[in-house]
């Protein structure tokens, strides 16, 4: 098994590869196969931003492996104009919708739900194939609750303990 715990710089030369969909690089432990079929075991540290396309890693065999972000079925929004397109992103980020971000578009994982509610704003959508690599996030750290660590916030959650009465 090809073992991984190292994020290095891109490299012009690497031994394997890695075809993965966004789920897949934002998992910091994973159990999957390069592309020529070789078992890898993937156990990045925790808390990192996604994997990129073309981002390399570092097996502890030495190898270099490039990760390939693999396509995916996405919908790819356009507008009439600005303020629609951002009235789209609006509500998508209402939602917490992962949302990769270009110069006059949106693109999101295909969902039927998600295009009828674009479209009812007014918004253009069309099916299609392709790596998807949304926004990280403002803060980094990607979405959770938890405080722990960080001693000027280190309270439960009230709003999750379920059975509770407040």
């Amino acid at each position: 098994m090809l073992v991984i715990h190292r994020r290095i710089a891109p490299q012009a030369l690497w031994a394997a590869e890695l075809l993965l969909n966004f789920e897949a690089r934002s998992k910091s432990r994973l159990r999957c196969f390069s592309a020529d079929g070789e078992d890898v075991g993937l156990f990045l540290e925790r808390g990192q931003p996604p994997l990129h396309d073309g981002e390399c890693l570092q097996a502890e065999d030495g190898r270099v492996v490039r990760v390939c972000a693999r396509p995916e079925h996405l919908l790819h929004v356009t507008c009439s104009s600005a303020l629609e397109l951002t009235r789209a992103a609006y509500h998508l980020g209402n939602r917490h919708v992962a949302l990769q971000v270009g110069d006059g578009w949106l693109r999101l994982l295909d969902d039927y739900v998600l295009k009828a509610m674009l479209e009812q704003l007014g918004a253009h959508t069309e099916t299609i194939e392709a790596p998807f690599q949304p926004e990280h996030g403002a803060y980094g750290g990607g979405h959770h609750h938890s405080r722990h660590g960080d001693e000027d916030f280190n309270y439960p959650p009230k709003l999750h303990q379920f059975g509770v009465r407040l």
